[in-house]
Parts: C-alpha cells; sequence; structure tokens
C-alpha cells in the first residue's frame, strides 16, 4: 500500500459537487456495513474458539479478573478520550480542505497519545492499590499494569484506524482487524499453553496484536502524523466531544448494571441463565456493531443538508426493518438456540432473548437519531438523555427483579433504551430536524413485536416459529409498509405463479 495524504479528496468533491441517489447512498451504507461486520464475524468465532484454551488453563478467579480488568478499561478509554473520538469523525468532515483535515487528524492523534500516556503513567504507579481496590489482594500487581498497557494500545489503535473509516476503506480496516486477531491469538497460545502464563499470558495477548498492527499503521500513516496541534481547534472538538463522555458512561451502565443487581436482589444462579441469553441476543449486536463503524463517516460525509435529512430519514426505516425481522427471529428461536449451545440448567435463559433483542431495535434507532445532535454541534444534552435512560434502568430494576428475576432485568433493559430512543427523537429534532417514516418506523417495529408476542402466546413449535420469522416482510405488505418502488422489488423476488 502507498501512503496518500488524502485518499477521500475525490469522494469528498463528488458527494458535495452534485446530487447522489438515495439508492447509491443506502448501497454505499450497506456495503461499508456490511465489511466491517465481516471482522465482528471472525472476532466472534475466535472468541468462541478461544474458550476451550480459557477453560483449560485458567482458573475461574483469573478468568474472572480478566473480565474485571477488560470492564475497568472500558470505563477508563472512555473517560481518557474525553470524546475526540467522536469528535474526530464530525471536524474531519467539517474541514474544507485537505491542511484542515491533516490538522484534525494530527490534533487528533497527539491528543490521544498524550492521554493514553497519563493513563498509562497512572496505571503502573498506583497498580498496587488499583490490585488491592479490586481484588482485595497485591498479588494481581502486575495483571492491572498489563492492562493498562493494553489500554494505552487500544486507545491510539483506534485512533489510526478511525482514518480508514473516514476515508470509507472499509477493506483497509477490516484487513487490520484480522491482522491484530490473527497476532493475538498466536501470542495468547505462546503465552498461556507454551509459557503458562494463564491470566497475564490472556491480557499480554490481547494488546501484543493491537500494538503489532498499530505499528505498521504508524509507519503507514507518517506522512500525516506530523508534529502539529492546534489547541483552539483541540478545545472545540473538546466541547464537542466532553458532553459524549457521561452519556457513553450511562450506556455502559445499562448494559451492565443489570448483572449487579441481579448478584444482589436475585442470586448467582439467575445471572448465570441471564448471562446466556445476553450471549444470544447479542447477536443483533454483530449488525449493530458493524452499523455504528460505518455510519458517522458515512453520516457527516453528505455535506448538502437536504440530501442528509432525506438519507437519514430512510436509514432509520430500513435498520429498524432489518433489526426487528433479527430480533423477531432470535426470540421465537430463541429456546432451539440455547439447547443447541448450552446443557439443560440453562434452557430457562431463552426466556429473556426476546425482550433484550428488541431493546437492541431501540438502540438502533437511537444510534440514528443520535447523529443529528452530532451534526448540528448540539452535544450537550446528550448525557441527559442518556442518564434519564440509565436512572429508568436503576429503578426498573430494583422494582422488577424481587418479583420476576432476571425477566424484570430484561424488562429493565428493554424500557430503559426505548426511553433514550425517544429521548433522542426530542433532543434531536430539536436541533436539526428530519423528516423521519414514522408511520413505517412503527409498523417495522409493532408487527415484530405483534408476531413475536403471537409465537410466544401459542407456544410456537419449530416449524410455525421459523415460518413466522420467514413471513415478517410479507406480513408488512398489507400494513402498507412498502412505497411503491420497494413493492415492486418486492413483487420481483418472489416466486412467479
Amino acid at each position: 500500500m502507498t501512503p496518500t495524504a488524502s485518499p477521500t479528496a475525490s469522494s469528498r468533491s463528488t458527494l458535495g459537487s452534485r446530487y447522489v441517489p438515495l439508492s447509491a447512498q443506502i448501497k454505499r451504507l450497506v456495503r461499508h456495513s456490511a465489511i466491517y461486520g465481516l471482522g465482528g464475524i471472525v472476532s466472534r468465532i475466535l472468541a468462541v474458539l478461544l474458550l476451550p484454551l480459557y477453560t483449560r488453563y485458567l482458573r475461574p478467579s483469573d478468568y474472572g479478573a480478566i473480565e474485571t480488568l477488560l470492564a475497568l478499561s472500558a470505563v477508563l478509554v472512555t473517560v481518557f478520550r474525553l470524546g475526540i473520538s467522536s469528535a474526530f469523525f464530525r471536524f474531519y468532515f467539517d474541514a474544507t480542505d485537505e491542511a484542515g483535515r491533516t490538522l484534525v487528524v494530527r490534533t487528533s492523534f497527539w491528543f490521544t497519545m498524550a492521554s493514553a500516556t497519563l493513563a498509562l503513567t497512572l496505571g503502573v504507579i498506583f497498580a498496587t492499590q488499583i490490585s488491592h481496590v479490586l481484588f482485595g489482594t497485591d498479588h494481581r500487581a502486575d495483571l492491572v499494569r498489563a492492562s493498562f498497557v493494553g489500554l494505552w494500545a487500544q486507545m491510539n489503535y483506534e485512533q489510526l484506524t478511525s482514518l480508514f473509516r473516514v476515508e470509507e476503506r472499509s477493506v483497509s480496516y477490516v484487513i487490520a482487524t484480522l491482522a491484530n486477531l490473527l497476532v493475538t491469538v498466536a501470542a495468547t497460545l505462546v503465552l498461556v499453553v507454551g509459557f503458562d502464563q494463564r491470566a497475564l499470558g490472556v491480557i499480554v495477548g490481547n494488546f501484543t496484536g493491537t500494538l503489532v498492527v498499530w505499528a505498521v499503521l504508524l509507519a503507514y500513516r507518517r506522512f500525516q502524523l506530523g508534529l502539529q496541534f492546534d489547541y483552539g481547534l483541540f478545545r472545540r472538538m473538546n466541547h464537542f466531544g466532553l458532553p459524549l463522555v457521561p452519556s457513553a458512561l450511562a450506556l455502559w451502565a445499562v448494559n451492565f448494571i443489570d448483572r449487579l443487581f441481579l448478584v444482589k436482589l436475585s442470586s448467582v444462579h439467575e445471572v448465570g441463565l441471564y448471562s446466556i441469553g445476553v450471549r444470544v441476543a447479542s447477536a443483533i449486536v454483530l449488525l449493530l456493531t458493524a452499523f455504528r463503524t460505518a455510519w458517522p463517516a458515512f453520516a457527516y460525509s453528505i455535506e448538502d443538508d437536504d440530501e442528509a435529512r432525506q438519507t437519514y430519514g430512510y436509514v432509520l426505516t430500513y435498520l429498524i426493518f432489518v433489526a426487528s425481522w433479527l430480533a423477531l427471529a432470535l426470540g421465537l428461536l430463541s429456546p432451539w438456540i440455547v439447547h443447541v449451545l448450552t446443557t439443560p440448567a440453562f434452557y430457562p435463559a431463552s426466556r429473556v432473548v426476546a425482550p433484550l433483542a428488541f431493546s437492541g431495535v431501540a438502540f438502533a434507532g437511537y444510534i440514528v437519531m443520535a447523529i443529528g445532535v452530532g451534526r448540528a454541534r448540539r452535544t450537550q444534552f446528550n448525557w441527559i438523555v442518556t442518564g434519564i435512560g440509565a436512572l429508568v434502568n436503576v429503578a426498573l430494576n430494583i422494582v422488577l427483579i424481587p418479583p420476576y428475576g432476571m425477566m424484570g432485568a430484561a424488562i429493565a433493559t428493554v424500557a430503559a433504551y426505548v426511553v433514550m430512543f425517544f429521548g433522542m427523537v426530542v433532543n434531536a429534532q430539536m436541533v436539526y430536524r428530519v423528516p423521519y417514516q414514522w408511520r413505517r418506523v412503527a409498523t417495522a417495529a409493532g408487527t415484530a413485536v405483534a408476531l413475536t408476542v403471537l409465537g410466544k402466546l401459542v407456544h410456537a413449535p419449530l416449524p410455525l416459529a421459523i415460518a413466522l420469522s420467514a413471513a415478517y416482510p410479507l406480513a408488512l405488505l398489507p400494513l402498507g409498509f412498502y412505497l411503491p418502488a420497494e413493492r415492486r422489488r418486492l413483487r420481483r423476488l418472489l416466486p412467479a405463479r
């Protein structure tokens, strides 16, 4: 690969100088989302294949320590980024020339480097104290230090790979991701199996792949990464991104706090069942992760506001359609999925899959709505929306878990995401009004929910569950969901009589 100053200059001028048909815009988003999704699928497959390694060579306490430090790293990455990673996408596409885009790249790069280095320094200095707070012992200080090296590597790696995203070079992004995964797996096998390093080997193996690929990308991007930092630009980016930090932390709380309440208000047994349900429902996360990776660069690259508003409206409709269909299938087929993947003791976990999957549908809508706030640079109220969602989640967990156990936690989760979606609708439409197709959105989501409830009420056997899932697009036809052009395409897909 030959380094270039701005691989997206021609595409930006094309998007800005002439109208791009909506169908071409949607195809572009779908293409990049599909490619990004490939990396996520491979990552999930490798994670499953590594489970036998972890369970054979690691004690449960080792695995628990790793998961605890990964959760801590996720929170600290959000805090130490100060929202600059999100601001990067907005300001990159706001720049009107190559020099402006290069300045955004360099300012973001050097801030991330400095912030990550500060986090690493603090982690190394206070490793013993952190180990004592988290694990009640000083003996895991080396694990803490290693996890902070991983944090440093993750922050800097993601800043460099974000350049592929703004350039819409999804193939290059996935190549970097797969290379990272392969090196990570090889290093983990050597350290855990060959050198018997257990938990330390897993953590060091994880950041080894990230560091190796980061070093290659650093050399590749050397022409773009000069010693340049604009403090005024940084302050503007910080003003945009800083309100997103508490919002991201609230989202993290909504995703994980239910397990803490289940432990305290129900039992560890319920947590185990619930976690299996979360794993099955997380199939929808693959869709959302791929979409979220492609979405910011795609959304901000549309320079004309009228074109952007029209495109955003259709994206919401189509994303809710696809996410609702997937949630319907997961909800109805969950008993058989759980039966295949687990043992009889875990079969009750299938009960929470449907509400958890539909919480992903609400989150999909939230992702689309939030882009309008970013486009208008009015992010200061995002934390209020997500904060209210987190409070709703906490309150409902407290009220519903004692009588309903894990189902109460699942209801609390879906309610929190629905609240966040509607809160973001109000927030985004006040600052950047978009003509979303609300009737079609409601029809797509409502039909999927209705079919799921129907299947659960009649205790649908496997053939009926498959039939209800497959019938979803056809069920939307008499409800007026499809536009005339979409109906014509659907008829062409149906077999001729």
